[in-house]
């Protein structure tokens, strides 16, 4: 068991993107604090990736496809861009051709930095904060996404979410898997 880190890129601001490796029980998997993104996850014994994503940072931006991602505040579409809560209506940003609201809109959690809250021998917390009114969602909303190595191989990711005001809050994890092991 252990982890690695290492800096995996810069953000053009020139903040700095890392990726941390945990390995332990066959499996080794690879996460970079932007978008929290399950970068790469290999199998021992095994040599192709369990999973699609790019070998550099710059890819990652460059793309939409949302390889490994966490993608939020909402994850999918909100048709219209509107919901209603506790008897008030919202508007979102329309950011898929001017007529859905997609994943938390065009600055989402998955196109950010976040921070690390926490390292383990065998697991990472990455945290970041959505702040009140971004895409047109309301209350400041804290974010943590916490990948587990679990003996047998097993990845965990564990989300959890605090905000201070009535909100929604609908994150995934979004890698592609290789299923035909090429």
């Amino acid at each position: 068991m252990g982890t690695d880190t290492e800096i995996f890129g810069h953000l053009p601001s020139g903040e700095p993107v890392q990726r941390l490796t945990l390995k332990g029980g066959g499996l080794t998997a690879s996460v970079i604090t932007w978008g929290s993104v399950i970068q790469d996850l290999r199998l021992e014994g095994h040599a192709a990736p369990l999973v699609l994503g790019f070998e550099d940072f710059e890819s990652y931006p460059a793309h939409s496809s949302y390889f490994g991602a966490t993608p939020g505040r909402n994850a999918n579409r909100i048709g219209g861009g509107r919901f209603a809560l506790e008897g008030k209506a919202y508007q979102l940003e329309l950011n898929e051709n001017g007529a859905t609201h997609l994943h938390g809109g065009s600055d989402n959690i998955g196109k950010r930095n976040w921070s690390i809250r926490r390292q383990a021998e065998d697991s990472v917390t990455l945290e970041i904060t959505d702040p009140d009114g971004r895409a047109g969602y309301p209350g400041n909303c804290t974010i943590t996404c916490t990948y587990t190595l679990k003996p047998g191989g097993t990845l965990n990711v564990v989300y959890e979410t605090e905000t201070d005001a009535p909100t929604l809050a609908n994150v995934c994890q979004h890698s592609y898997f290789n299923l035909d092991g090429g």
